[in-house]
């Protein structure tokens, strides 16, 4: 099975929300529907849904986007219902985000958000990759779960500041 539509459509997704959004930094508190998650995101995001397959299964993909200054800042996540499917979808989501920007891992680390169920497949990675078009750019994602829910939340792109990526992937926070 190949892996592209996975990231393909988590691509597209967000690709059809950047045009709403704002080009400057207006952080606000975002609470994805169904994610039992709080965050914070520099613009206004959209949400879209997308249906694709996901460790051999048919899965509702919520995607959550906006792009500022150049970066798209998104989440996507999905429940899997199944807590023996969790770690192999973090890892098939990684997987695939290397394969579909053409891309080297550049920097890992173990993931961490509060109130996350842990898994060894839960990271934090960055990305130098190619668009379709050859147009180098760099990739931040952040995998977890929480029960059967995996996420992955991203900065693609552009230029962002370190202080701007921690805002990000720091303003995640689980509800209980």
């Amino acid at each position: 099975m190949s892996l592209r539509p996975v990231v393909c459509a988590w691509v597209a997704g967000l690709s059809a929300l950047a045009a709403a959004c704002a080009p400057s930094l207006d952080w606000r508190e975002v609470r994805p529907d169904e994610a039992g998650l709080m965050m914070l995101m520099p613009c206004k995001p959209e949400q879209r849904t997308r249906q694709l397959v996901l460790v051999g299964r048919p899965v509702q993909m919520r995607v959550l986007g906006c792009t500022a200054d150049g970066t798209t800042w998104g989440l996507s996540t999905a429940d899997l219902a199944d807590p023996a499917l969790v770690g192999p979808a973090l890892a098939e989501l990684r997987a695939a985000r290397r394969l579909n920007l053409d891309g080297t891992e550049t920097a890992v680390k173990a993931a961490q958000v509060g109130g996350m169920t842990p898994q060894a497949q839960a990271v934090r990675f960055s990305l130098a990759g190619k668009l379709p078009d050859g147009t180098s750019l760099t990739d931040q994602s952040l995998l977890f779960a929480h029960g059967t829910r995996v996420f992955h939340a991203a900065a693609l792109g552009g230029k962002p500041s370190a202080q701007e990526l921690e805002t990000f992937f720091d303003g995640l926070k689980l509800q209980k």
